[in-house]
């Protein structure tokens, strides 16, 4: 256990009672004698303080349990604090603040069990209970293959994590289910966990943002949520797909570098809708955005470029939408290629790209849109599409000149005009 001693004031400071300060005259011996008490043992005066020193405890739990009822401060000194069991978190107004990188809180436990655990003491046998505003900073945190989620927050409002370091769990790296109001998770970092960096369920007027994401089983998933701002991040090399929403309406997910994810890169799956995408950069994903069950939402200004097999799929369940404003592209510099393919690489180097593909749907508006040196058609249709706009798109330099542009196969009620074509 790491005992480092705090700088936040001495135990021994005191204020003197009113009237006292600054007067010239005598005071009574009561009150002299009172204040005199008062430094020499605080606690017999004072309520239990709100900012509490790890090192005056043996363990770290027993120091979260000794935040008073109106919350407080839990300052972490840097050090390695290994843990078998959760830090559970139950006061409400607390910030828990460590001192960066240096605080780590590495989880031994081998049962699936998280390192902290945020919720209301009754919990467990009351699914109601919450508690209110709750902020983690200043922290990193380690697992392994059997452990649980890093963070697992459950009914917690207004819960705000920032500058925390989530690593190599063999959960999720951050874990909010249920917390309903207002959760914010800003500037932090959540890599090589073995379940999905960031997973959300049963929020709402949520903001994920300027956050980084390496190597997770899947980047961001949102679940059964709404009101979502998913904005600024960066998402890399991830198992499976980058970021998976479903049930999820209302929501803007904008201005996020999304790479080399093995699966999608982008899933909206399960009765989605309202929902915007708008000027991500997609690059080197082996497919872009699959709408599985998406409606009435944009997919505006994204740039796809190297996504050889799908840039966006639009399924069966899905309609209503607007693509308009994209760019679909492989890796032309003006008059070479950038990227060499070696599909025997650990990420196959590919310079292909792909447009869109639509199965089943209706109601599509595909306008606006560059589609430069494809190895698929611009727009494919197929399983009995109607009422598909699709007008003023250009389309260049085909890898493949035998590749039409456009085919709609049993499509009805197509309007077709006005695209550029080579």
């Amino acid at each position: 256990m790491n005992r480092r001693e705090f700088i936040i004031g001495s135990p021994f400071q005191f204020a003197l009672p009113l009237g006292l300060a600054g007067q010239t005259g005598g005071a009574p011996s009561e009150v002299i004698e009172s204040a005199r008490q008062e430094a020499i043992d605080p606690s017999a005066q004072k309520p239990p303080s709100s900012i509490v020193r790890t090192s005056d405890y043996e363990k770290l739990q027993q120091a979260l349990d000794a935040v008073p009822a109106q919350g407080g401060l839990v300052e972490l000194p840097p050090g390695t604090f290994e843990l078998e069991k959760p830090l559970v978190i139950s006061s409400e107004n607390l910030l828990v603040r460590g001192s960066g990188p240096s605080t780590h809180l590495i989880n031994r436990n081998r049962s699936g069990r998280p390192a902290i655990l945020v919720r209301h003491r009754e919990r467990a046998d009351n699914p109601r209970a919450r508690i209110w505003r709750i902020e983690l900073t200043g922290l990193r945190l380690t697992g392994n293959p059997e452990s649980g989620d890093g963070i697992l927050a459950e009914g917690v409002n207004e819960i705000y994590i920032h500058r925390v370091s989530v690593e190599r769990n063999g959960g999720h790296g951050i874990s909010l289910v249920d917390c309903y109001e207002n959760p914010r998770v800003i500037g932090s970092s959540m890599t090589y966990n073995g379940g999905t960096g960031l997973n959300i369920v049963r929020s709402h007027d949520l903001v994920v943002s300027t956050n980084q994401f390496e190597e997770n089983l899947h980047a961001v998933r949102c679940v059964d949520s709404f009101n979502l701002t998913l904005t600024g991040n960066n998402l890399d090399d991830h198992l499976s797909d980058g970021i998976v929403i479903e049930n999820t309406y209302g929501s803007v997910i904008s201005g996020n570098m999304i790479e080399e994810c093995a699966g999608w890169a982008m899933v909206l799956d399960r009765d989605c809708y309202g929902i915007t995408i708008g000027s991500n950069v997609i690059a080197h994903n082996l497919f872009g955005i699959d709408l599985r069950d998406a409606w009435g939402s944009s997919i505006s200004a994204n740039t796809f470029t190297i996504v050889p097999r799908q840039a966006i799929r639009v399924g069966p369940e899905s309609g209503r939408l607007t693509i308009t404003g994209n760019n679909f592209s492989n890796s032309y510099i003006g008059g070479k290629t950038k990227r060499e393919p070696d599909p025997a690489a650990q990420w196959p180097r590919i310079s292909q790209a792909s447009g869109v593909l639509l199965q089943g749907t209706s109601d599509i508006t595909i306008v606006g849109n560059t589609f430069a040196g494809l190895v698929t058609e611009a727009v494919k249709a197929e399983a009995g599409c109607r009422r598909l706009l699709i007008t003023g798109n250009n389309f260049v330099a085909p890898e493949n000149a035998a590749i039409s542009p456009f085919d709609l196969g049993d499509a009805q009620e197509v309007l077709l005009e006005n695209n550029q074509l080579p």
